[in-house]
């Protein structure tokens, strides 16, 4: 029982430091936010099992975060506030060519990360970029300014 309760702990506190460090996908992800989401996993899977590594133990402390898992992935479905406060909400980097700076600096991103999200949409230049959106699963959203046509 006191398994479930340290995998319970565990979970909540994985997802609060892992949606405090970055929001970004896997593959734009640093390899330092891939080492402390892994050493803090760790970290927690070691506090979870407490010395007792039994076959038993550790089926349940995964079969604890398995359902707990669904179970938060369940809230989210049916509460958009469940949502926004797991998964957060999208944010605005660039509007008509303008960096928003505050929230670049609250997310830690540079222009070159949202450069290159727009390069791999074929945009060469900032100035062919009306907004740029953080979205809530970690993907910079590009949409393109449109050209005047004289």
């Amino acid at each position: 029982m006191l398994t479930m309760i340290y995998a319970i702990a565990g979970y909540f506190f994985l997802m609060v430091t892992v949606r405090l460090l970055t929001r970004r996908p896997g593959a734009q992800m640093t390899m330092f936010e891939f080492v402390i989401v892994f050493l803090v996993g760790g970290v927690v899977i070691l506090a979870t099992t407490h010395g007792d590594r039994s076959i038993t133990n550790c089926a349940m402390a995964i079969l604890t975060v398995g359902l707990l898992h669904n179970f938060v992935a369940w809230l989210k479905a049916r509460s958009s506030r469940v949502g926004a406060l797991v998964d957060g909400t999208p944010l605005v980097l660039l509007k008509d060519g303008a960096w928003v700076d505050e929230v670049m600096r609250g997310m830690k991103m540079a222009p070159e990360d949202i450069m290159a999200a727009a390069r791999m949409k074929g945009i060469n230049s900032i100035f062919d970029v009306k907004y740029a959106i953080l979205e809530r699963n970690g993907t910079i959203s590009i949409i393109k300014a449109k050209k005047d046509i004289a």
